[in-house]
């Protein structure tokens, strides 16, 4: 059975994809901090087998990768952060933080399982397949919000390193970036918790909403499968209109 490699497998928007992939009939190894919520994913999504640990950790990836299997059919890398400071108030550890985990982790996931996913991606280029690949960014990247200079730097890191692998690991691997706006995870909640700010920025969205994770789940899912054979190379928004939509003024 095709197994797919996920990062922030227990996460709001990593678990609404490792759903639509099951659904999809592919087998998972979910990767995430949390060894007992990992253990739970794993029970209801059924095929599927874990790794604890932090993306924080260069050894985790090889282990991650080794755990996984010889030959992958897709990896997604679902972990991010939400550090909105404005610029006076960011230290360098702050940024670094934030790139180590969006960008440095997506780097370190695709170059452990490089091989893996050539492997695979071999044997699905028969159907006109390959394995793909998707990491996360932001809408931030293309629109431009105050607050946002270290979680759009390292998110803006992302795209362009996705383009270079789109290009690097052609034709065997497809590799794309999903870029959500703000969506009612539980790594936004301490946003999306006061209704009152939820609602406002809900409004700034042409379908005058915020998303759920299987609204991004849901194209990552999409965008790892067979259906999806000749998509590579792009950064696709799910962000409800915003980055390219005004409805008031």
């Amino acid at each position: 059975m095709a197994r797919v490699l996920l990062y922030g497998g227990t996460g709001g928007i990593g678990l609404a994809t490792a759903r639509g992939l099951r659904a999809r009939g592919y087998a998972l190894h979910l990767v995430a901090r949390d060894a007992a919520r990992l253990d739970a994913a794993a029970a209801e999504l059924g095929e599927t087998t874990v790794t604890a640990g932090d993306v924080t950790d260069p050894d985790l990836f090889a282990r991650a990768t080794g755990e996984a299997g010889e030959a992958l059919s897709g990896l997604v890398y679902a972990v991010g952060t939400i550090n909105l400071r404005p610029l006076a108030r960011l230290s360098t550890a702050d940024v670094e933080s934030d790139f180590r985990i969006n960008a440095l982790g997506a780097f370190l996931a695709v170059q452990a399982a490089a091989a893996a996913l050539k492997a695979g991606g071999a044997a699905d280029a028969a159907d006109g397949a390959g394995a793909g690949i998707v990491l996360f960014s932001t809408v931030a990247v293309a629109q431009g919000f105050a607050a946002h200079a270290s979680v759009a730097m390292a998110k803006g890191a992302v795209e362009g390193l996705a383009l270079s692998l789109a290009a690097e690991m052609s034709p065997q691997v497809r590799v794309n970036v999903v870029a959500p706006s703000l969506t009612r995870t539980p790594l936004a909640a301490a946003i999306t918790a006061n209704e009152t700010l939820a609602s406002g920025i809900a409004s700034m969205h042409a379908l005058q909403r915020l998303g759920t994770p299987e609204d991004v789940g849901g194209l990552a899912a999409f965008l790892v499968s067979r259906e999806a054979a000749w998509i590579t190379g792009q950064v696709i928004g799910v962000d409800g209109g915003r980055s390219t939509l005004r409805t008031k003024g």
